[in-house]
């Protein structure tokens, strides 16, 4: 029986399992949704979660620089740590708690393991957003670009 063991193995060792994890969170963090099994995804969940959190926080400017350096040794690069701290940790400021979900995606072709996606909550709003953004910019290019070749005479 396995009283009082928490935790995920993942069939790996103990420095393969920690690499495992920064990287799945780093890309969470980076990407805001990541396609990984459903095993990686309920571990990496509560470690992202506690990230957030930090990300999220106020306090006195050394407080916030002890925060940005404690999620700094533990994200892989330094662009992951800008993201979290201007970005996502001012979106969740009014949210406690809960900032990931797991969506069951199905099996993988492969070798059959269940898949998952684990994304930051809202960020399929932040995606409508941007893809909104994107059509109305090229809707108002191309209209220029109408109107000035209807401006010049026809020969």
């Amino acid at each position: 029986m396995r009283h009082n063991v928490s935790g995920f193995k993942l069939k790996r060792d103990l420095s393969a399992r920690r690499a495992l994890l920064r990287n799945l969170v780093t890309s969470v963090i980076l990407e805001e949704r990541v396609v990984t099994t459903v095993p990686k995804a309920k571990a990496a969940k509560p470690i992202v979660e506690r990230i957030i959190t930090l990300a999220k926080r106020e306090g006195t400017p050394a407080d916030q620089l002890h925060r940005r350096r404690q999620a700094a040794s533990y994200l892989m690069t330094p662009a992951s740590v800008q993201k979290l701290f201007d970005k996502i940790g001012p979106r969740f400021t009014a949210r406690n708690g809960g900032y990931t979900r797991i969506v069951r995606v199905g099996v993988r072709k492969g070798d059959g393991a269940e898949t998952a996606m684990l994304e930051l909550v809202g960020s399929e709003l932040v995606r409508r957003a941007a893809d909104r953004a994107k059509r109305r910019e090229e809707r108002l290019k191309a209209q220029q670009e109408g109107g000035e070749a209807g401006d010049q005479p026809k020969s």
